[in-house]
């Protein structure tokens, strides 16, 4: 492998593993040696990569330059494609129109071979389902999402029966003919989850719970997984 070959492949490497990244692993997977990868990571940030870290701490990609779209495979600019498709189908105005935008910009910096190949993508995204009208400015739930900023809520279950409560939102997950809030509810002590259209009212609180949100999504999606494998076991077959 050349050298510059490497390089594209630490930067990759990089990108795709949780930081910091110890230089041993970088040594293992490139087949080089220690001193061969920390004067790989000084070259790269002399071409501008924000690499934190150093020997014996691990590094973390803190800023990418650049990208180099030339470098997308045909399958990963469908990819690409297919999920900026699907978000301006799916998602609400704000996002939407953020999806455009950045499909429009990608489009701008391909080179031309590439730039023909996403206007005439194989893969598209359609919605067939009507949704469920949603009252809330989602954009100002994802922004306390983000932010971690607890939020509260009026709620109408499926009975028609109102609560109102304080929660903390951990995530959006977008459902086939719904939008779904996981988040911890402090009235219940417990994770629950709410469907978009039936939060009547949302107002942000100036309450913060960082830095727990990334641990307890982790513990929901662990306690869903735990669930769903036993009802797996106990099924017959």
């Amino acid at each position: 492998m050349s050298r510059s070959a490497r390089l594209i492949q630490i930067m990759q490497y990089l990108r795709s593993r949780r930081p910091p990244v110890q230089a041993s692993a970088i040594t293992e997977e490139m087949q080089v040696s220690v001193r061969s990868i920390y004067r790989d990571i000084d070259s790269l940030r002399s071409a501008g990569a924000r690499i934190d870290g150093e020997a014996g701490f691990g590094y973390t990609l803190v800023e990418d330059p650049a990208l180099p779209p030339m470098m997308f495979s045909q399958d990963e600019m469908e990819a690409l494609v297919l999920g900026l498709r699907e978000v301006i189908e799916v998602a609400d105005p704000v996002l939407a129109d953020a999806a455009n935008n950045a499909l429009s910009k990608l489009q701008a910096v391909l080179p031309e071979r590439l730039r023909d190949r996403l206007e005439h993508s194989v893969l598209y995204a359609k919605r067939f389902h009507v949704r469920p009208e949603i009252r809330i400015d989602v954009s100002a739930l994802r922004l306390a999402t983000r932010e971690e900023r607890a939020i509260d809520i009026r709620y109408c279950d499926a009975v028609n029966a109102a609560t109102e409560r304080r929660v903390q939102p951990l995530a959006i997950i977008f459902m086939d003919q719904t939008l779904m809030l996981i988040a911890w509810c402090q009235m219940r002590n417990d994770f629950r989850a709410f469907r978009l259209d039936r939060i009547e009212a949302m107002i942000l609180s100036d309450e913060s719970f960082r830095p727990k949100r990334a641990g307890l999504l982790r513990e929901y999606f662990a306690l869903q997984a735990a669930a769903n494998a036993a009802c797996m076991s106990g099924g017959s077959w």
